[in-house]
């Protein structure tokens, strides 16, 4: 296995890599564990992963936490996840103050718990000088319902570039206005599922995909670089030709 020690980023980089953070209950009802202590240790390895991630050239970190499509899990779960969520920015934003990383929010927040929307508020706010990473966390968030919303607010009779359209679409996530995030660069699932899920599909355009067996409460900072060790060695040509076939 490649170690974070091993790898060393291109100088420079300024990767946006996106993980759909898979398998914590199957790793906690393979250890007779219930899946809210599964979900309490896949909180650990985001804690992992945010500090792991700027030394190995990402600047751009989004984390599928919750979809909208999981409001139909069972109830005591979903409860349980609004307070682990709750939690967990109350324990970590002093952290990441400290260690440079900004925090923002993108999905839905009007279906959220009102304390888990006023925690997400103050949490941005009292990082939002972060400059050493951009850490995002989709919460209630739906690529195609973004999508949707972005051409509801365009209108009717409006010419819009890719560019204009995307900065539709952050609004439609609740990104500030005029506030662009780069496209993804790598796109990262655990826990052996080979599906989008319905995550930053405009965005994933020419992302390259990445999916390994390891269950997110097992995924660590050796197991980050690994996938960005393998992205490295990718032929990333956007529809054109590589160097060597021209």
């Amino acid at each position: 296995m490649t170690t974070s020690a091993s790898y060393a980023p291109t100088p420079g980089a300024a990767l946006h890599v996106a993980i759909i953070m898979d398998g914590n209950g199957r790793w906690a009802t393979a250890r007779g564990m219930t899946r809210a202590a599964g979900h309490r240790q896949g909180a650990e390895s985001v804690r992992r992963v945010v500090e792991a991630a700027p030394d190995l050239g990402i600047r751009t970190l989004t984390l599928y936490a919750f979809s909208s499509d999981n409001w139909r899990r069972p109830p005591r779960e979903v409860a349980a996840l609004m307070r682990l969520f709750r939690s967990y920015l109350r324990s970590e934003t002093d952290r990441l103050i400290a260690n440079g990383v900004r925090l923002t929010m993108i999905g839905r927040r009007d279906r959220l718990p009102g304390v888990l929307r006023a925690a997400m508020e103050e949490a941005e706010s009292r990082t939002r000088s972060g400059s050493r990473l951009q850490l995002r966390l989709a919460i209630d968030y739906s690529a195609r319902d973004s999508i949707i919303r972005a051409a509801q607010i365009a209108g009717e009779g409006v010419a819009h570039t890719r560019e204009s359209f995307a900065e539709l679409i952050a609004r439609a996530c609740s990104q500030e206005a005029g506030e662009r995030t780069p496209d993804v660069d790598l796109l990262v699932r655990t826990g052996g599922e080979r599906r989008l899920s319905d995550f930053l599909l405009w965005e994933c355009a020419y992302a390259e995909l990445y999916f390994t067996d390891v269950m997110w409460p097992d995924f660590d900072a050796d197991a980050l670089a690994e996938a960005v060790a393998d992205f490295s060695t990718r032929d990333r040509r956007f529809g054109g030709l590589s160097v060597a076939a021209i």
